[in-house]
């Protein structure tokens, strides 16, 4: 089953979820370990592309799965949870489609702040728009690291949240995305 039913994701939606998942887990690693670089080190100028690369990669990812979510509707909420947990679930799921997009955008900010285009995996490049404000390297990758602090603290509660259904609620919320 592709497409989601009103009780179960699809293969594509669970595929896209985990792939997204890894990834930004991966990127926010990837980014940790970047900030302890020196110019001297090995991987100084090839981490950052690869974390680029792939940080726009996962923005094309997130069109994609929004396009996909219109195109095969969700599951039903389960009857069993409350309107609060509806609500706080929709709220926490537009919160890290929002997070990941402004992360996306500020990453192109502070990459394309000199005037230099932006270089995926050297399959192509996003033009620059140049510096659009004053200091926007350093303006943005304060944000970079702020929204990726928040959405990696979101993510852990969203993760917490399908486990606590998992075990002590014991409804399918969590089986329904593996």
């Amino acid at each position: 089953m592709y497409i989601n039913s009103d009780s179960q994701f699809g293969r594509v939606s669970k595929v896209i979820h985990w792939l997204v998942a890894v990834t930004i887990f991966s990127l926010f690693g990837v980014g940790l370990w970047m900030d302890g670089l020196t110019y001297y080190d090995d991987w100084y100028q090839t981490a950052p592309h690869y974390h680029k690369s792939v940080g726009v990669l996962l923005g094309l990812l997130m069109v994609v799965r929004v396009i996909w979510m219109f195109r095969a509707g969700k599951p039903k909420p389960l009857v069993s949870h409350q309107a609060w947990e509806v609500t706080l679930s929709k709220l926490t799921h537009l919160l890290l489609y929002l997070l990941v997009f402004a992360i996306v955008i500020s990453g192109y900010l502070i990459s394309t702040a000199d005037g230099r285009g932006l270089e995926v995996l050297n399959w192509f490049q996003i033009p620059a728009l140049g510096s659009l404000i004053e200091n926007q390297e350093d303006i943005a990758g304060e944000i970079h690291e702020i929204l990726a602090f928040t959405l990696i603290g979101l993510a852990v509660l969203h993760a917490a949240a399908a486990i606590k259904h998992h075990v002590i609620d014991k409804d399918s919320t969590l089986r329904r995305m593996l």
